[in-house]
């Protein structure tokens, strides 16, 4: 298929980023991103990290693998 009938047909097929639906995936997204992270969920990136740094000194200590 040409350049052009590639163009036609993406413009016709109304999934263009300004198409209804393309405005609505922006607002949406929009309105995910303003909203606050949840407590629960910062909690368990926090004992995640805490893991994570535990395990890396028990490495470097040599009580690893």
């Amino acid at each position: 298929m040409t350049d052009m009938g590639m163009l036609r047909r993406n413009q016709e097929d109304g999934l263009g980023p300004n198409s209804d639906i393309g405005k609505k995936l922006r607002a949406l997204y929009g309105a995910v991103q303003g909203e606050d992270i949840p407590p629960k969920l910062l909690d368990l990136l926090e004992q995640l990290d805490a893991a994570e740094k535990k395990a890396g000194a028990d490495n470097k200590s040599g009580k690893g693998e």
